[in-house]
């Protein structure tokens, strides 16, 4: 029930390969937000052997989502990177739920597009 409970506020893809680590009402200039902080399972992208890649580090980014009970809605990412064993090549997983080039969910950038008429 948990889970899907949580596929009601966050997308999917986020639901399925993170775990929720952290959350907290802020302060910003334009008032209170939400920041979830989310860290990433360390479950191999499909395709990948742990045979061959081992676990690197964590690379943090923060998208904004829609906003949760009159908060603007910040979620953290603590995105992993595994490396190759042999060759040192790092892989991470693909994101697909955020814009490229932004730092919105696609979700989100799709109603600012919408609101500007694009």
């Amino acid at each position: 029930m948990e889970l899907e409970l949580l596929k009601l506020f966050f997308p999917d893809e986020l639901v399925a390969h993170f775990d929720i680590t952290g959350s907290a009402i802020k302060q910003g200039k334009h008032g209170d937000y939400l920041e979830v902080e989310f860290t990433e399972r360390n479950e191999l992208p499909e395709g990948y052997s742990s045979e061959e890649y081992e676990a690197k580090d964590f690379v943090e980014k923060t998208i904004q989502d829609f906003p949760i009970r009159s908060h603007a809605a910040f979620l953290k990412l603590r995105r992993r990177r595994w490396r190759h064993k042999e060759t040192g090549a790092t892989i991470s997983r693909d994101l697909s739920f955020i814009a490229e080039g932004s730092r919105f969910t696609k979700e989100v950038a799709a109603f600012f597009k919408e609101l500007r008429g694009e």
